[in-house]
């Protein structure tokens, strides 16, 4: 009985493994198309970070698509932090750090 299950699952086995046969009119894939690029050559989906510094802090402005989204403060003395535009309305808040806080309950499953 053992044996003939074994042949059985070998036999479905090699039918898994078996290949199809490739089409002979197979064209390769065009090439993919490029970036649009702004006037100063950088990619429009890639954030641009403008970073000015100033005798008591430094400021970074991060932009994406035209947009500033997000504002980093370092000052020389202290914690950075960030004034982050939540909404796309303008309107920046005040965050102590990026990380948002949320923790998600995790359980071990099973260890190996």
């Amino acid at each position: 009985m053992r044996f003939l299950s074994f042949l059985l699952l070998s036999g479905f086995s090699f039918a898994a493994f078996a290949q199809k046969p490739v089409p002979a009119n197979l064209e390769p894939l065009p090439p993919p198309p490029a970036l649009a690029a702004t006037p100063d050559g950088a990619p429009d989906d890639e954030p641009q970070v403008t970073i000015t510094k100033q005798t008591e802090q430094t400021v970074e402005e991060y932009r994406a698509g035209g947009r500033l989204y997000m504002i980093k403060v370092t000052p020389k003395n202290g914690a950075p932090y960030y004034l982050v535009d939540d909404r796309g309305d303008g309107k920046f808040a005040r965050q102590e750090s990026l990380d948002s806080g949320i923790r998600p309950p995790r359980w071990v499953i099973h260890r190996f």
